[in-house]
């Protein structure tokens, strides 16, 4: 645990770092909601076969339960961003816990699959606001030289809610049911809650007026612009038609609106001179880059594991089960050498490790069999880990506190983007590669050939995400 004491926030040696307690007890009330948005995740994900056996219904309805919560995290979570650098970060974090708690109960009894929709969605609005506003307190709390150890405890315990959920919504469903995994998150949430409300710092002399106003049509655009998008990318389950389009066209006509407004707003939700920052720009694009990567691991891995290589459910479970906790052990030792070697450096370290492990992952035979798909893997999730902690540790080091809440949002959007990518668009490689119009009945070389071209196409993503940390670093080195 990092120990520092926080400083006072109206002192001029200390430029903004606010002081209520020790930063020790501050991180843990920051780690929690992390640990609770990455769970709201991961734990539904295992529910699925029992809510359609449930509920009666088909995978492809019961697939919502879990793109209701994305979506609405992935819409909101820039606004709530912003909206927290307005009207309070910590009143505003302090809501989104309790709507989180709140959501999770309705969820535990919700009598119809249509209603529990409905209450992940909200559930994810009050994720949204963990997760955009966790990482604007770091940058309040604690001092530059200790960013990157405290951005590898959030990575940490988000790696944790991530590894924890398959598991414990298994172990849940088998003994108490379904409800039971989301009604595991009242006494969590009601414990974040207290724990949030008793140590973090006020915010200091949050102050609104007209001119300050919120920017609610730029709110709206956003959210259309990204829900239309991320539909476009889940609607037919990589099968591209109509209705895709349709909604990839309203997508674009909806940000080139938004970007209109937004250049002409005196107040804008998005202020379009942030994008002039070349680490900025450059961070987003590589965190888009690396998140579909790292998503394609969980969506194509367990076929992989099952059909080429033989495994039977409960050891892909545990198989799958190596890279969130290699995650989870890596991420404080990765945010201490973020700190001692700077982030941009730590940046392409972990770039290139993750373009080993992806191109390893794509090129090794089936013969060398689980040890053999588990190396790369660990390599490719050390890797990424290095990159998410340099990466956030980079953009969030050196923003003005009115710019904190906003850019996190961004960080966070840029992330959501990535998964809902890496699910379909490198899900559909990975079954056009697989030459076959059922990956789940496919023979172990089709899966086999499906594997490797995905994993070929990840490593050129890496690639580029690579090329742009090294240009990004040599600009830098010469300004």
């Amino acid at each position: 645990m990092i120990k520092q004491e926080i400083k006072k926030p109206h002192s001029p040696e200390t430029k903004g770092i606010v002081q209520t307690t020790a930063v020790s007890w501050v991180l843990v009330s920051l780690s929690l909601p992390m640990l609770l948005s990455s769970l709201g995740t991961s734990i539904a994900n295992v529910s699925l076969p029992t809510l359609a056996e449930a509920f009666n219904a088909s995978f492809q309805q019961v697939q919502w339960v879990v793109i209701a919560y994305l979506l609405s995290i992935t819409t909101l979570v820039v606004s709530i961003g912003r909206l927290g650098d307005m009207v309070g970060r910590r009143q505003l974090l302090l809501i989104g816990i309790l709507l989180f708690t709140g959501a999770s109960a309705l969820c535990g009894v919700a009598p119809s699959l249509w209603l529990l929709i409905v209450a992940r969605a909200a559930q994810g609005l009050g994720a949204a606001a963990m997760m955009a506003l966790t990482l604007t307190f770091v940058g309040e709390t604690v001092s530059k030289e200790k960013i990157g150890s405290a951005m590898g405890l959030l990575g940490t315990m988000s790696a944790i809610g991530t590894a924890l959920g398959p598991s414990l919504g298994g172990i849940l469903i088998s003994g108490l049911g379904w409800r039971s995994i989301f009604l595991v998150n009242l006494p969590l949430g009601i414990f974040t809650f207290l724990l949030a409300k008793r140590y973090l710092p006020a915010d200091p002399n949050v102050r609104t007026s007209p001119a300050a106003g919120f920017d609610y049509v730029g709110t709206l655009l956003l959210a259309l612009t990204i829900g239309a998008f991320a539909l476009a990318m889940t609607v037919g389950r990589g099968n591209f038609g109509t209705v895709n389009l349709a909604l990839l066209v309203l997508a674009t006509g909806s940000v080139l609106l938004f970007i209109r407004i937004e250049a002409r707003t005196t107040t804008p939700l998005i202020q379009m001179v942030m994008f002039r920052n070349r680490v900025l720009t450059s961070s987003l694009i590589m965190s888009v880059l690396v998140a579909t990567v790292m998503m394609a691991t969980l969506v194509v891995g367990p076929f992989y594991l099952a059909r080429a290589l033989g495994l039977e459910t409960a050891l892909v479970g545990l198989t799958m089960s190596v890279g969130p906790l290699v995650a989870t052990l890596s991420g404080v030792p990765v945010g201490r050498t973020t700190d001692r070697y700077g982030a941009q450096r730590v940046t392409i370290a972990g770039l290139v490790l993750m373009l080993f492990g992806t191109l390893t992952i794509a090129a090794i035979p089936t013969n060398f069999g689980v040890p053999g798909y588990l190396a790369p893997l660990v390599i490719t999730t050390v890797g990424y880990m290095l990159f998410q902690t340099a990466n956030n540790t980079s953009v969030m080091a050196k923003l003005q506190a009115n710019q904190r809440g906003v850019i996190s949002g961004m960080l966070s959007l840029s992330r959501n983007l990535g998964l809902i990518m890496g699910a379909s668009l490198m899900g559909a490689i990975f079954a056009l590669a697989s030459a076959t119009a059922d990956v789940t009945s496919a023979t172990p070389d089709a899966v086999a050939t499906g594997m490797r071209v995905t994993f070929f196409v990840a490593g050129t993503l890496i690639a580029i995400a690579l090329a742009i940390a090294v240009r990004t670093y040599q600009q830098k080195q010469t300004a």
